[in-house]
């Protein structure tokens, strides 16, 4: 494996040496893609007038600055890029212009992003530390991720509920109970069962309004309608707290109870 590495820390850049000799490394020609260029037009692609390639780099705003490591590692004959936040302090032109370099780059791209549509619009798996020492690997980006880690929750979650309330009622030698005490317990499993497709609802619901309110038009709308939405967001979010609550609640409830008689 040939490794560039894109440091959001910028450790690499040398600040009294001018963009040119930062990237270049005392040559005037970058070989890019198997094509061989001189230093000012492939630093011109990066956004560099020749003028501000000749600049050293202490001078450089954050985004330059990164422009410059972008530049520094695309040069280099790497079939494996590292990136460390690269999209921190990128203007709009920047960040379009390292999206098609990634997703036109040939090799493997591992990077840590907090940008989530960035990482929707480039990469292909993503691998989510899910706590507890667990990593898993999801197909697409952070939406993909999202969606297929609401549904194996959701369907981890009917399964418990489904084992649990099948061994409560298949139970061979069933535990004798009052009336009011089957009673009870027939009304926590039916609530306890109808709790998924409560909670889908809610999320369904709090996903659409995310949605709505993420659409740059929402804003042009009344003050009253945009505050309308936000209380129903916060509302949606107790509601959906409430409900996680109630199943481990019921979940607590039945935890002791093995055989009955239903």
């Amino acid at each position: 494996m040939e490794i560039a590495y894109f440091d959001q820390l910028r450790g690499q850049l040398k600040e009294d040496e001018s963009v040119i000799d930062n990237v270049g490394l005392g040559s005037d020609q970058i070989t890019f893609n198997g094509q061989t260029q001189h230093i000012i037009g492939y630093l011109r692609d990066f956004l560099f007038s020749p003028e501000r390639a000749r600049s050293p780099i202490r001078i450089l705003s954050g985004g330059e600055r990164n422009r410059v490591l972008l530049a520094k590692m695309f040069s280099k004959p790497a079939n494996v890029l590292v990136l460390d936040e690269p999209t921190n302090d990128l203007d709009a032109e920047t960040l379009e212009l390292l999206e098609n370099l990634l997703v036109e780059y040939a090799g493997t791209v591992l990077m840590v992003s907090h940008d989530r549509a960035f990482l929707n619009n480039v990469v292909t798996s993503t691998l989510a530390m899910e706590g507890d020492g667990e990593v898993n690997e999801y197909v697409g980006g952070y939406d993909d991720w999202m969606r297929q880690r609401k549904q194996s929750k959701k369907d981890t979650k009917e399964k418990r509920i489904k084992d649990r309330v099948n061994t409560l009622e298949q139970a061979d030698k069933p535990k004798r109970l009052s009336y009011n005490e089957k009673r009870n317990f027939k009304i926590l499993f039916e609530e306890l069962k109808k709790l998924p497709g409560v909670i889908d609802k809610l999320e369904q619901e709090q996903n659409d309004l995310h949605q709505e309110m993420a659409d740059p038009a929402f804003y042009k709308q009344s003050q009253d309608t945009i505050t309308q939405s936000q209380e129903k967001l916060e509302t949606l979010k107790d509601d959906l707290h409430l409900a996680y609550e109630r199943w481990e609640e019921l979940e607590a409830l039945l935890e002791d109870v093995d055989e009955i008689q239903l």
